[in-house]
């Protein structure tokens, strides 16, 4: 990976928000909300140069999606993804973050934690969730972590489904374009329910004179490693490993994920992403 200067961040806390700052810039580079009894999310996400904000929040086709984001589909038959806003809404499931801890900062590093339950639609409580994320500002681009933990608080089966997990909305538009490319050299839609190592999607961003995008990295630790992905027709990615089957935990029991999110300026360089898979599953040192 290409060497850049380290720029040294700051951190705005709020029980509600953390907004994370590079010393002398005005507006956040990137944002945690948890705001009381709604589902976690980050956004914005601004380009590692300043331009651009490269996450949409609330988009007409799909109001449910809040930038960058977890959620499931068929827990014990509830979802956990549409907030009551799409079908079958009497089955929606609900979100309580709790109040967010200061961020830890180094230098260019920031790290921080979201605890949340989530409840079926009578207010049972169904299982637990704990992401763990930190920020790494590498000045040309970004590597967000996450460690996401999901504790039963019951018996759940998790049901095979077409989506569901750690999801990325970018601010998409038909008439501007933009392109999905994976680990394995497949392009947009033909990424859907494939499985890969890792994808990345970039497209035009307002106020940028070229494109911008992301990527998300899948541990080799990972359930269904290389995992299935969800690529949809807004060229939103989520990897998916309920689009593999069915899977099950049972009270008390826990699972984890790990993901890397690099976000980067202009197209995706698919040499640079494999080099920091590799180094996120300690494959290189």
């Amino acid at each position: 990976m290409s060497t850049a200067i380290k720029p040294s961040l700051y951190v705005e806390n709020h029980p509600d928000s953390l907004l994370i700052y590079r010393k002398g810039q005005p507006e956040p580079i990137l944002v945690q909300n948890a705001l009381s009894n709604s589902r976690p999310f980050i956004h914005p996400i601004v380009a590692p140069d300043g331009a651009g904000v490269l996450t949409e929040n609330e988009p007409t086709h799909h109001p449910w999606q809040h930038g960058l984001y977890v959620g499931l589909n068929a827990v014990n038959g509830i979802g956990f993804w549409s907030e009551g806003l799409g079908g079958n809404k009497e089955l929606d499931g609900t979100f309580h973050p709790r109040p967010l801890e200061s961020a830890q900062v180094t230098e260019n590093r920031a790290s921080w934690n979201v605890h949340a339950e989530w409840r079926d639609p009578r207010g049972v409580p169904m299982l637990q969730e704990q992401q763990n994320w930190s920020l790494t500002d590498l000045g040309d681009r970004y590597e967000l972590d996450l460690s996401w933990q999901l504790i039963a608080d019951i018996d759940l089966t998790f049901g095979q489904y077409a989506y569901g997990g750690l999801f990325i909305r970018m601010p998409y538009r038909q008439e501007r374009g933009g392109e999905v490319c994976n680990s394995e050299g497949n392009r947009n839609l033909e990424a859907e329910a494939k499985r890969a190592r890792w994808v990345a999607v970039s497209m035009p961003i307002e106020g940028r004179d070229n494109s911008a995008g992301v990527a998300i990295l899948d541990h080799s630790s990972n359930p269904e490693h290389p995992v299935p992905w969800r690529v949809d027709r807004e060229l939103g990615i989520s990897p998916s490993c309920c689009i593999a089957g069915e899977w099950k935990l049972s009270k008390g029991e826990s699972t984890s994920f790990k993901h890397r999110i690099v976000v980067f300026g202009g197209e995706a360089q698919p040499a640079l992403i494999e080099e920091s898979w590799n180094l996120f599953c300690g494959r290189i040192k």
